[in-house]
């Protein structure tokens, strides 16, 4: 019999293709849920109980956090990767991490086929398809729902069939939820007018209290909180999130550029990820030079694009991907920030590479190593192009 991979979730989707795969296809089905720090303990344990109800060959969660930490999240941090300035690509990160972790799992089995629950609607099918194909190219890809153009109504009244009956009442809400943030989308998504209610976000405020917190980085990654070192960074991570979701930071919605070329509109939050970033680049603006921060900007704005179309294999990106890591070199130290209902605050910064020091001068107030004279000098030559310029061409504009 030949053997298929699931990538699973749980829900309605992979649940569809499990039952189709084994009873129409005649497949030996092998679930797999690759976890990239999204699922709790009982939520893996829920989704290998309904694995097993569906009569899968075998079921195996993955656990790609720290993989996609190493991958993934790291550089975003470096390059305070915020798609349109706004998202910081929660889910479609994830995907890289979580399809080749599946692919590897696929070959490790001597897999036959790779199947994913995608519709032709989306993102993810790309993302999917493209990294199977890399990962895995002697693998053939299966996307049932996609092929068949299932209806909703259709996959349940299928599974009934079959003597499944699990409640597949549709949620007012879709939620992904993740290490680096949970997506949600709703009627009001898809729509150009509206917003989502306060009831849709997973993380409902509870802290009222302005509350003071330091993050501390070294060489650009967030390694403790409020002088807790965490030499795991995912917990570090985990740590931060735990203290500000009560206060429902991080909350926005994202309009963007899909890969199949159409507008997508998605509701996030994401407490931790947006305070890391905008409290890493406060950093950043201390320590780096002009010119750092000007080319980091250019090339992570692609980045993260390439990123969020699954274009992580792109030679291009390990390219890049050198140049972050040797910026943050001297990004090391503590920033201070203020959390508040909905919203934080970046107080300030210590570190010892910081390059705003009064020794050199004080903005606006008084100066250091230059004189006057200098300032005047200087002002002439550094004016002197376009000074000729409009010597040579100022009667004819």
């Amino acid at each position: 019999m030949k053997k298929v991979v699931l990538a699973f979730s749980g829900g309605l989707d992979t649940s569809y293709c499990a039952i189709y795969l084994a009873k129409k296809m005649g497949l030996e089905v092998h679930a797999a849920l690759a976890n990239t720090g999204g699922f709790s303990p009982e939520e893996l344990e829920r989704i290998e109980r309904r694995a097993k109800g569906l009569g899968v060959k075998s079921y195996v969660a993955l656990d790609v956090a720290q993989d996609y930490y190493d991958h993934a999240i790291k550089y975003m941090v470096f390059g305070n990767v915020l798609k349109n300035g706004t998202y910081p690509i929660s889910v479609s990160s994830e995907r890289i991490s979580q399809a080749t972790a599946i692919a590897a799992y696929a070959r490790s089995i001597g897999a036959d086929y790779l199947c994913h629950g995608s519709t032709g609607a989306g993102n993810d099918q790309v993302r999917f398809d493209m990294i199977f194909d890399i990962m895995a190219p002697e693998i053939e890809v299966i996307a049932l729902i996609r092929e068949k153009r299932l209806s909703r109504e259709e996959e349940i009244a299928y599974l009934r069939s079959h003597g499944v009956d699990f409640d597949f009442k549709k949620a007012e809400y879709s939620i992904n939820q993740g290490l680096w943030g949970t997506s949600v989308g709703g009627k009001e998504t898809l729509t150009s007018s509206e917003t989502l209610p306060e009831e849709a976000y997973p993380s409902q405020l509870t802290q009222t209290e302005p509350r003071r917190i330091t993050l501390t980085f070294e060489r650009g990654e967030f390694v403790g909180l409020d002088g807790r070192r965490y030499d795991d960074r995912v917990e570090a991570i985990r740590a931060l999130q735990a203290v500000a979701a009560p206060y429902a930071i991080g909350r926005d919605m994202h309009v963007g550029d899909t890969i199949i070329g159409i507008k997508g509109r998605v509701g996030f939050e994401a407490a931790a990820p947006m305070i890391i970033i905008k409290a890493h680049h406060m950093l950043e603006k201390h320590v780096l030079t002009q010119w750092q921060l000007f080319w980091k900007d250019q090339i992570s704005a692609f980045y993260g694009n390439h990123l969020h179309e699954g274009q992580y294999y792109d030679p291009v990106m390990r390219d890049m991907e050198a140049m972050l890591e040797k910026s943050q070199r001297n990004v090391t130290g503590d920033v201070y920030v203020e959390l508040h209902p909905y919203r934080f605050v970046l107080v300030g910064i210590k570190s010892e590479h910081d390059l705003m020091s009064n020794k050199f001068g004080a903005y606006g107030e008084t100066m250091s190593d230059w004189t006057s004279d200098d300032v005047k000098g200087f002002g002439k030559i550094f004016g002197n192009q376009n000074r000729i310029y409009y010597k040579v061409n100022g009667g004819k504009e």
